[in-house]
């Protein structure tokens, strides 16, 4: 567990106090329910990933990602230690942009549609017609990023987004990955709100002088923190941040 006694010194009474400039968020759990990705994106990727990586070998991306596993698991079948990831729902960088590869061609195929929860499309919209910047941070590639917000019931939310990071920045339970989106958004953390639903990733955003929120999904059975503010739904994150929100 990261430790909360360990915040940056940035996080000061005038950062706390001053309304939130930029928010960050995760995905999976938070705007998506967790069973849509769980239930069905994984399947889908696990199912099409031998094939997959067989019709694009050469193609730079699958070509590093497999070099990527082979670095990690020196003694192992790239293809197997990528099933046994998937299997695991490891955070590992090479199995998550060859999944994000695949998902690419089944929006494309018009195989999968994301789902958001009906409050997300809204929310997000509206805080980004305010003028208030949106970034996401979640364990998925950038690929897979772009995948699930450019294909949603609610069409395509891609450019409600100024920046989309991946663990190509760091693992998401880790206070320097925070530091180093803080620097790529370039804004003091304190004027930055974290949302996701998982309380590690918030502890080590925390660390990092980041303002957070855990979002509570009901749905996603989500255990409410005692260490964060928690949001039932991003109306809820409007109105305790005091964001913008429809009158």
């Amino acid at each position: 567990m990261v430790d909360l006694t360990d915040r940056q010194p940035e996080e000061t009474d005038l950062t706390v106090t001053r309304p939130i400039e930029a928010v960050l968020i995760d995905i999976e759990g938070t705007v998506t329910p967790i069973s849509a990705v769980r239930d069905v994106l994984f399947p889908y990727a696990r199912a099409r990933l031998r094939d997959f990586i067989a019709a694009h070998a050469g193609e730079p991306a699958v070509v590093e990602a497999l070099a990527q596993t082979r670095k990690l698991e020196p003694e192992a079948d790239p293809v197997a230690s990528l099933q046994r990831w998937s299997d695991l729902d490891e955070k590992v960088t090479p199995l998550k942009t060859i999944q994000g590869l695949i998902w690419r061609e089944g929006y494309a195929a018009g195989d999968l549609t994301a789902q958001f929860y009906p409050d997300a499309p809204e929310s997000l919209a509206f805080w980004k017609r305010e003028g208030l910047p949106l970034y996401v941070y979640s364990s998925g590639s950038e690929e897979a990023q772009r995948g699930i917000f450019g294909h949603s019931q609610a069409g395509d939310l891609t450019g409600l987004f100024g920046g989309f990071f991946d663990t190509r920045i760091g693992p998401k339970r880790e206070p320097a990955s925070y530091t180093a989106i803080r620097a790529e958004i370039g804004l003091p953390s304190g004027l930055i709100l974290f949302l996701s639903d998982v309380e590690a990733e918030l502890d080590a955003a925390a660390v990092a002088g980041f303002r957070t929120c855990q979002l509570v999904r009901e749905a996603d059975g989500t255990v409410p923190s005692t260490r964060h503010p928690v949001a039932r739904n991003l109306h809820e994150v409007s109105r305790l941040f005091t964001l913008p929100q429809p009158a």
